[in-house]
């Protein structure tokens, strides 16, 4: 059976593991930032959770997943 007409992302080996990589990553952020308290973390872990969801394609889900890695990093900084 052919989903492609269906679903509305491909279901590709890189679009699930890529999702699959960054959603575990935005879970552990989020984790640490509600149990730590800390708006960044918890705020990205969310923003990583949320692009597997938006972003259809690995490599731009991949760059928006270091975008967003990056933002915690510098966020996290200032505090």
């Amino acid at each position: 059976m052919d989903l492609d007409h269906i679903l509305p992302f491909k279901l590709d080996a890189s679009y699930l593991l890529a999702s699959l990589l960054w959603s575990a990553v935005g879970a552990g952020f989020w984790i640490y930032g509600k149990k730590q308290r800390s708006g960044p973390p918890l705020i990205g872990g969310v923003a990583l959770i949320a692009i597997s969801w938006v972003i259809t394609s690995a490599f731009w889900m991949s760059l928006a997943a270091i975008g967003i890695i990056a933002g915690i990093y510098f966020w996290s900084r200032q505090e």
